[in-house]
């Protein structure tokens, strides 16, 4: 839609000036009669919802409303022109009000209109944050001395009314925790609560109970492109990898925990008396996907986890003498794996004889392991980024490895893996049906 307004007021500017130029006259209340006709169009395709009234249509309702308050003064007055015509000014007002559009509608270029995943739950959707301070442990990415926070936002039942399995998730490395808001909607509107994180420092940016912004170490955000790009040897890509993770085990088990502590009271806020602490799920994109699967060999009260396009290197124990020792343990709850082109791609590089894939050993011995490859996807595909911003999903893949973008369609992705989400935690967290894999290849 940014598109489009864009373009009509190029050719509306440059057919307005074209006939300025050819009559030789300013036209001023024709002007003012057009910019006042762009408002009352504005207003009307917002109220017939062609556009969507969000933020990024704030710079253009101001534009419009300044141009119609000036061009409103300008026919009250009726005065005649008292300026000469220019065709210098002319081609100047032209290109300044296409400048002016063009900034105006930059909200809605980087982040377009879209249609939104389908729902398909009979619960109403609500969503309230909180931050945790953690008193067993100091913030190491600021010298401050005071204990780390972490900002976490649930999705739930509206309505209430039951005891529902909670999930947990962890955002990929430099992401947010509204990654995968579509896939938190689909699981509250289906009877689930949804608490995502946000890890300070790890996170592109948090902002915590009190609006106080957290953005990315950069040392941290060097290192992940670094690693993505293949500029550190194994031994040392093997340790940030082990050092990433451990931050965020960390605040999964304190986030697990604070909110279990919180079910057991009755002062508690209503989100935490929704939760039936006896059904747990963690999920996670990449950093969050092999850190939320590791977390459930840890703890003994995770019943089912999703790993969102990442090896599981929790899964590689030590790297001694160029190879990896693996974990031969067998892998201890329902764990479903949906992977991208970018990994798959990855993955079938490594020879099979350097070392066996963590991802595939697990699917390959443990029980109730599965893996999914979505063809024609990249690392971002399975968040909801492409829907949201298609330009910022270009300035990650200069970070990521690429597996020739994206060719189906951002959308079509999405509900396909809030399905398969769904399907799974169905049945693993509420025992309702088999969990078969169709559609996929």
């Amino acid at each position: 839609m940014g598109q489009v307004i864009l373009i009509i007021t190029a050719f509306m500017e440059a057919a307005f000036s074209i006939y300025c130029l050819v009559v030789k006259s300013n036209h001023e209340e024709l002007r003012s009669w057009i910019r006042i006709a762009a408002f009352a169009a504005f207003v009307l395709f917002t109220l017939v919802s062609v556009i969507l009234w969000s933020f990024r249509w704030y710079l253009l309702a101001l534009l419009l409303s300044i141009w119609t308050v000036l061009g409103a003064c300008t026919l009250v007055r009726n005065r005649p022109e008292r300026k000469e015509f220019s065709e210098k000014r002319t081609l100047i007002r032209a290109v300044t009000a296409i400048l002016l559009v063009s900034i105006a509608v930059t909200p809605a270029l980087i982040f377009p209109q879209y249609t939104p995943p389908k729902v398909t739950g009979k619960h109403e959707v609500a969503t309230v944050n909180y931050t945790y301070t953690d008193p067993h442990r100091i913030e190491t990415f600021s010298q401050t001395g005071e204990n780390r926070t972490v900002n976490v936002e649930f999705w739930y039942p509206k309505d209430g009314g039951g005891a529902y399995p909670l999930i947990v998730f962890s955002h990929g490395a430099f992401g947010i925790k509204t990654s995968n808001t579509s896939t938190f909607i689909e699981l509250a509107s289906n009877g689930y609560v949804v608490c995502s994180i946000d890890h300070p420092y790890h996170s592109l940016f948090t902002i915590d109970a009190k609006g106080n912004p957290t953005m990315v170490d950069q040392s941290f955000l060097q290192e992940v492109i670094n690693l993505n790009k293949g500029k550190y040897d194994e031994a040392t890509g093997f340790k940030l990898q082990q050092q990433w993770m451990s931050l965020r085990i960390a605040d999964i088990n304190f986030v697990l925990d604070t909110i279990l502590t919180k079910t057991k009271d009755a002062d508690s806020g209503a989100v935490y008396r929704m939760i039936d602490p006896g059904k747990i799920g963690l999920m996670g994109h990449s950093l969050g996907g092999e850190s939320s699967a590791q977390l459930a060999r840890e703890r003994s009260d995770i019943d089912a986890v999703v790993n969102l396009d990442s090896d599981l290197h929790g899964e590689y124990l030590e790297y001694v003498d160029g190879r990896y020792m693996m974990n031969d343990q067998v892998y201890p709850v329902p764990l479903l794996n949906i992977l991208t082109d970018t990994t798959e791609r990855l993955i079938n590089a490594i020879p099979d004889a350097d070392r066996v894939v963590a991802v595939r050993h697990v699917v390959a011995t443990a029980p109730h392991a599965y893996e999914v490859h979505f063809a024609g996807t990249d690392h971002m595909s399975v968040t909801d980024l492409p829907l949201v911003s298609p330009f910022f999903v270009s300035l990650i893949d200069a970070s990521v490895p690429k597996a020739g973008g994206q060719e189906v369609a951002p959308l079509a992705t999405i509900e396909q893996m809030n399905d398969l989400v769904l399907k799974f935690f169905n049945t693993y967290l509420k025992g309702e049906g088999s969990f078969v894999i169709a559609g996929t290849n």
